[in-house]
């Protein structure tokens, strides 16, 4: 972490940022210097706008450029990077070809989620004496602890070799941080959603709380968590207590959508189906200047994934298209893989096969296949009819967390054996038409795989489940070094933090 990210904090700025929700309003707040600090909680008014801030964060899995699900499709089997030459979108050519160092990762995938501790820490700490009724500061303390959990749970993943900082830091200790044994960041995961679990709502007024953590999503998230350490036994206990019956609604009120292209449909937002969702907008005005920032509120992996250059030339199937600048295009594999499945016509877009009938044209970028990722396809219809730059006012929102990932989640935590397992596959597959198989790791896994695809869980279930170094192999993956990213050379110098093991 460097200072200037803690002075962010500590002065005040985490009230700058924007509303998350389908709100669509927008906190504005002007940092005036420490006075702001200690002048601003002392209502519940203030609480918000600052729980605002810590939720903002999330928004990275789709928001800016250097968005996650960008950067996890690109370091699977699943996508190339693409866009338009070799050096396009270089943190993201050097992560899908495995080249990437501690000089070419961008700063962001480490800074943004210790921005959103640091305000996780600032928050916690001030709720207490803040004049409040004791049931709202309860919640907001456990939102404020599972959103602290998730930053963390993307850092520990992502870096592995991280500093655990759980309070504010004053600006002089900052450069003697050590790293924190991974074990102990997990740790502190659990207990920050065990600790919050109890206070969450079990359901949400969607009209005013979309976009906010309900009990549900913390126990999925814990689940989550629980496997990816290898105990099973409890991440299955929380699943199944997400998932319910199998097929049917759960007592948190998920349920599988009756179809899969209803996930898709850009107002079909907080459905049965969403567990932890994250929210954009096409009212945010966001503009080149600010882009990025944390101040813009468009889905910027829309643009992203669009095919460059893209005309519709026919008046065909595709007329509400938009261009884009043709990332995370789909491999042959991937391809090949879903051809044939129920789901395909919904993940991918032969724009190729389009072009090749005189139906549209597009530019072939870097690495074209002439496939490209159609969930999250920009359409001109969802583009920004306000200010800003029209490329980057996308509203779809994105999934962080759906059902039928926890369904595969507890399948596998069960061992992949035994007759809920079996359910659980089976029920995914029967939403699509698909009959029964026998359920075992590779059959979901696989599942896993066509159902999600181009939503960023590829990769990490690679990683998790040691077969990336078979799956990636093509890619220049070196085991004993890829499973996680280089600590960026800014955060190394100056400071006691150590590059991770063979960068």
């Amino acid at each position: 972490m460097k200072l200037k990210n803690v002075k962010k904090i500590s002065i005040g700025i985490l009230f700058s940022i924007m509303a998350i929700s389908c709100s669509e309003e927008y906190l504005e707040v002007e940092p005036k210097g420490t006075a702001l600090e200690e002048n601003f909680y002392t209502n519940e008014t203030e609480a918000f706008s600052a729980l605002i801030s810590v939720y903002d964060v999330i928004g990275k899995q789709s928001r800016g450029f250097e968005n996650m699900i960008a950067l996890l499709n690109s370091g699977s089997d699943d996508h190339f990077t693409g866009g338009g030459s070799s050096s396009d979108g270089v943190q993201l050519q050097s992560f899908s070809n495995y080249s990437i160092s501690e000089s070419n990762i961008a700063t962001s995938y480490w800074n943004d989620f210790y921005q959103g501790v640091f305000r996780a820490n600032v928050l916690l700490t001030k709720l207490p004496d803040i004049d409040m009724s004791a049931v709202t500061k309860a919640r907001f303390e456990a939102e404020t602890k599972a959103l602290r959990a998730i930053y963390y749970f993307e850092l520990v993943r992502l870096f592995r070799n991280i500093p655990l900082i759980t309070a504010p830091i004053p600006t002089s200790e900052i450069f003697n941080i050590e790293q924190a044994d991974p074990n102990d960041v997990y740790t502190q995961i659990e207990t920050d959603l065990l600790e919050a679990i109890p206070n969450l709502p079990i359901s949400l007024d969607i009209s005013n709380e979309g976009g906010r953590l309900s009990r549900g999503a913390a126990k999925a998230l814990l689940g989550k968590v629980y496997l990816y350490q290898g105990k099973n036994t409890e991440a299955a206990t929380q699943l199944a207590e997400v998932n319910g019956t199998p097929g049917g609604t759960s007592p948190f009120g998920y349920k599988l959508l009756d179809n899969f292209s209803d996930l898709w449909e850009i107002n079909n937002i907080y459905n049965t189906e969403s567990i932890i969702e994250v929210a954009h907008t096409n009212q945010s005005n966001a503009d080149w200047g600010f882009w990025g920032s944390g101040a813009d509120e468009g889905n910027s992996l829309a643009q992203m994934i669009g095919p460059r250059g893209f005309v519709n030339s026919s008046g065909s199937a595709a007329t509400d298209l938009a261009g884009g600048w043709g990332f995370n295009v789909i491999t042959q594999n991937l391809y090949d893989v879903l051809n044939g499945d129920p789901r395909f016509d919904d993940t991918i877009l032969d724009v190729g096969a389009l072009a090749n009938a005189g139906q549209v044209e597009y530019e072939q970028g870097f690495q074209d296949t002439g496939y490209f990722l159609k969930k999250f396809l920009p359409f001109a219809s969802d583009r920004t009819t306000g200010g800003g730059v029209t490329e980057l006012n996308f509203k779809q929102n994105t999934y962080m967390m759906r059902l039928a990932d926890t369904y595969l989640l507890e399948a596998e935590a069960l061992g992949g054996s035994g007759a809920r397992a079996q359910a659980l596959l089976d029920a995914v597959r029967a939403r699509v038409g698909l009959p029964s198989i026998p359920v075992s790791i590779d059959a979901i896994l696989n599942e896993r795989r066509l159902e999600l695809a181009g939503e960023g869980h590829r990769w990490y279930d690679l990683v998790r489940t040691g077969r990336a170094a078979a799956a990636l192999a093509f890619k220049g993956f070196t085991p004993g070094k890829n499973e996680i990213l280089p600590i960026p050379l800014a955060e190394l110098e100056n400071t006691k933090i150590v590059q991770n093991p063979n960068y």
